[in-house]
């Protein structure tokens, strides 16, 4: 906005300047013409005057005129035929005029008009013919100081010109610049409250447009005024969400707390109804089975509730040093163990990566991520688990597998909770939707990322962890790569 306001002021500038300097120019143009007529007519006056004085000096040539000017022209012409002429130079000495000049002049109209000819090498002259008894007298005056003048006058009009606008459009930047200084400070305002994380959490939204800005008088103030009004209207919607969110977390951590109770009384009145299957009939054990087994995935469920809970709530981790090196062999082992249909493959750095952590939700979060991998995926399908540490000093844990892919409708949701894919990963296998909600809330709680991307025939989960320990701290212990098939 800056530039185009100086442009815009600059540009406008010079077309004043220019319409001034051409009307300036035409003005001068037609004022010095004028007076040139007035030497000619003078001038034509004598030379005619002269040529046809009866006196001693009657008949003579014109140019010889007392009073003709320097560069004056003068010929008479009668019956058709030069009778004299000729030019006076800037010295004063006389000058014979060529044939083409004097067929120029002989070609003007006698009418005592005042026109304007270009006499070769004499230059731009003006020129006027009058009748006299024994002929025509032709006189002209040269233009070329007339032409020497606007030309001086014109540089000039155009330096001064270039000069003001110039200065114009520094001054002009300047005040534009200026003026425009309270819009910076509300579109700094704006880029502030871009920045913060409105999307969850409570957002502490105290930015405003300082007071000086919100003036109503100025176009400025009013936008500033609308942003304060806009902002002081999100934070109230903000405040509310929030509020909303922290009585909707409470009432899952109570309702999963106290679901706890009935839910390890209804395990364990099954457990004990179980030892004596062989007494009762066959449907009735079968229905005692079905009872502990959705007994134990409620209880599954509810403990995931709990510590997303906890998570949201912010209670502090267990935090120690970790060997992720160790955690990922000992996860893989596991999946390996719970999902021997797959090909399992394991790649690990020569040396173990420290970070600091939880253990137990570490863990949890390896274990997530390979039981995805393993429950959406058809038997067959190679999972590729890899540590490695990045230029960056992150410690990244990758987790790939060739099945399916996830749809790409659903990318966006895969950290969020509750959400499922569709039939190639049903819930089949007792899933709860909780996973990955789980791993990313224990990874954030952990400063760390994860991110997922996906297509048919490939699906990558990234997770980095800060390093809390270089590697050279310790001996390797292990090779650099080693590979679990089942």
């Amino acid at each position: 906005m800056r530039a185009k306001l100086t442009v815009s002021i600059v540009l406008l500038l010079s077309f004043v300047c220019l319409i001034i300097g051409v009307v300036s120019e035409f003005a001068l143009r037609a004022f010095l013409i004028s007076q040139a007529d007035n030497q000619l007519y003078a001038a034509a006056g004598r030379a005619a005057d002269f040529a046809t004085h009866d006196g001693p000096q009657g008949g003579h040539n014109p140019l010889d005129a007392p009073g003709q000017g320097a560069g004056t022209v003068n010929a008479h012409f009668s019956g058709g035929r030069l009778v004299n002429g000729g030019a006076l130079s800037p010295d004063g000495e006389r000058v014979t005029l060529t044939p083409d000049e004097l067929a120029m002049l002989q070609d003007l109209p006698p009418d005592s008009h005042a026109y304007t000819r270009d006499l070769d090498d004499l230059g731009d002259y003006r020129l006027t013919a009058m009748r006299i008894p024994d002929g025509v007298v032709v006189t002209g005056v040269p233009l070329d100081q007339m032409q020497q003048t606007l030309l001086t006058v014109g540089l000039i009009l155009f330096g001064v010109a270039a000069a003001g606008v110039t200065g114009a459009a520094f001054v002009g930047a300047f005040a534009v610049r200026r003026t425009l200084r309270p819009l910076d400070r509300v579109a700094e305002t704006a880029s502030r409250v871009s920045e913060l994380p409105l999307d969850r959490g409570y957002v502490d939204l105290s930015v405003r447009v300082p007071d000086p800005d919100t003036d109503p008088r100025t176009e400025v103030g009013q936008v500033g005024a609308a942003l304060n009004l806009m902002l002081g209207h999100i934070s109230a919607a903000l405040e509310s969400r929030h509020a909303s969110e922290l009585r909707a977390r409470q009432f899952v951590a109570d309702a999963s707390h106290e679901l706890r109770t009935p839910l390890a009384a209804i395990r364990g009145y099954a457990e004990l109804a179980g030892r004596g299957r062989a007494l009762v009939p066959p449907d009735v054990a079968r229905s005692m089975s079905r009872i502990e087994s959705e007994a134990d995935r409620m209880t599954a469920l509810v403990e995931d509730l709990l510590l997303l809970a906890r998570l949201d709530a912010g209670r502090p981790l267990d935090v120690a040093e970790v060997d992720l090196s160790r955690l990922v062999a000992d996860a893989v082992s596991d999946a390996q163990v719970a999902g021997p249909g797959h090909h399992w493959q394991l790649s690990l750095p020569g040396a173990p990566v420290l970070v600091l952590g939880d253990v137990q939700r570490l863990h949890q979060v390896l274990a997530n991520l390979l039981a995805n991998a393993r429950v959406h995926t058809p038997p067959g399908t190679t999972v590729v688990t890899a540590l490695a540490q990045s230029a960056d000093g992150s410690a990244v844990v990758t987790v790939t597998d060739n099945g399916p892919g996830i749809p790409a409708d659903l990318l966006p949701e895969v950290f969020e909770r509750f959400a499922r894919g569709d039939s190639s990963r049903s819930r089949a296998a007792g899933s709860t939707g909780l996973g990955m909600a789980i791993a990313a809330a224990v990874l954030i709680a952990h400063h760390g990322t994860i991110e997922v991307h996906s297509r048919p025939g490939r699906t990558e989960f990234a997770v980095r962890l800060p390093i809390a320990v270089p590697a050279q701290r310790r001996v390797a212990a292990e090779p650099a790569i080693r590979r679990l098939e089942a």
